[in-house]
């Protein structure tokens, strides 16, 4: 098994949340899945301490699930395939509380190379219909950069020597040139 395995997913795309939970259950059928980090919960949230029979409910207090945000008829299945395995669920997203704080760290600048950063830029004004003003594309920027290095942070934390921290993510997020790759060891 690798150390982390990061899918990067449509999130409008139910197949999408198929596969990922077929991979869990993959995983965890034969003992090499260490934990389940997601996109959709802050950092600092998790299953830990909840039994596999725990009730969905549950796991959704747990990981103070946002519905709004990420409906969990979408992704119930594979967090709940995780926690019936007895594996571990992360929050790994960037709390919502430190996000201000992140459009303001010039320092997230630094943590990706002049062509990634030129690029994180340039999708976020794509991901905004270029509708964003100039002014707001760096602060925009270091949240992304700074969503990643939470998730990335995460998957180190949960790393298990001879298991797999899967990630589950929107595609930009898992994006080798851009996203929570730049932020994990080569090796």
């Amino acid at each position: 098994p690798t150390n982390f395995l990061l899918l990067g997913e449509q999130h409008d795309a139910p197949d999408h949340q198929r596969i990922e939970r077929e991979v869990v259950e993959a995983l965890a059928a034969k003992g090499e899945l260490a934990a389940l980090a997601l996109e959709m919960a802050e950092q600092g949230q998790s299953t830990v301490g909840l039994p596999p029979g725990a009730t969905e409910a549950q796991v959704r207090t747990a990981l103070r699930w946002n519905d709004a945000g990420w409906p969990w008829q979408a992704y119930g299945p594979v967090v709940m395939a995780a926690v019936r395995a007895g594996v571990p669920v992360l929050g790994a997203n960037l709390p919502r509380a430190r996000m201000k704080d992140a459009m303001t760290d010039v320092s997230l600048d630094a943590q990706l190379g002049a062509e990634a950063l030129k690029s994180q830029q340039e999708a976020v004004r794509e991901g905004h219909c270029r509708l964003l003003p100039e002014s707001q594309i760096g602060p925009m920027t270091r949240i992304q950069i700074a969503r990643d290095r939470a998730m990335a942070q995460t998957l180190l934390k949960a790393r298990v020597p001879g298991k797999t921290v899967l990630l589950v993510s929107g595609a930009s997020h898992s994006a080798k040139a851009l996203g929570v790759p730049q932020h994990l060891p080569s090796d």
